[in-house]
């Protein structure tokens, strides 16, 4: 509220911001993706889940003529071994949905400037936006771990691993900002410094 407003020509999304949605919106749509197949295909074997290949994750639609597929019963899953890839997948889509829960939450922390580093304006100086995030992120953690709204949702309690899966595959969107920011200042500061000179 302290900058001035913006000029009336100015276009409402420029080339700037339009490459920032691009950008952020690819790492989103790959990290909520590829959390979800690295439980299926590398996860651990905490939860005696069976790891299968990429053809079959990609391919399970054909999965009732496979006729050897055995997998470990996990969650809700029926007596059929491809319920595996319904049922089954419960736990795959909640570590994706906490990956976009945690990515927008940083992604609210990215938009307190479109220009300026969060070094230079740290979450504490919007504190009502800190308060929401947390408050966000607080109703997420309650739906995982209430049982009766975990059911109405179709989601599964994380463990500590999977928490840390789900930051280390979220946290990236702030370097990519980060990154953004550093190169789109530079470009402020020379058209500033070009159109000074011209004036001059």
């Amino acid at each position: 509220m302290k900058c001035k407003p913006r000029h009336k020509n100015d276009n409402l999304i420029n080339g700037l911001t339009l490459l920032r949605y691009i950008i952020i919106g690819t790492y989103v749509g790959i990290a909520t993706v590829s959390i979800f197949v690295y439980w299926f295909l590398f996860y651990p074997d905490s939860d005696m889940h069976t790891l299968i290949n990429f053809y079959q994750l990609s391919h399970y639609n054909q999965c009732k003529a496979w006729n050897n597929f055995r997998v470990n019963k996990v969650y809700d899953m029926s007596e059929d071994h491809c319920s595996y890839f319904s049922a089954g997948k419960i736990k795959a889509s909640t570590l994706s949905l906490s990956v976009l829960v945690l990515i927008e939450m940083f992604n609210a922390l990215n938009a307190l400037s479109e220009y300026n580093s969060l070094f230079e304006i740290p979450p504490w100086r919007n504190m009502y936006l800190v308060l929401a995030t947390i408050g966000s992120l607080l109703l997420h953690v309650l739906i995982l771990y209430i049982p009766p709204l975990a059911r109405i949702f179709g989601v599964v309690p994380l463990s500590a691993y999977d928490w840390f899966l789900v930051f280390l595959w979220s946290f990236p969107v702030i370097i990519l900002d980060e990154i953004i920011k550093f190169y789109a200042k530079r470009k402020l500061k020379e058209e500033q410094r070009t159109k000074k000179i011209k004036i001059d």
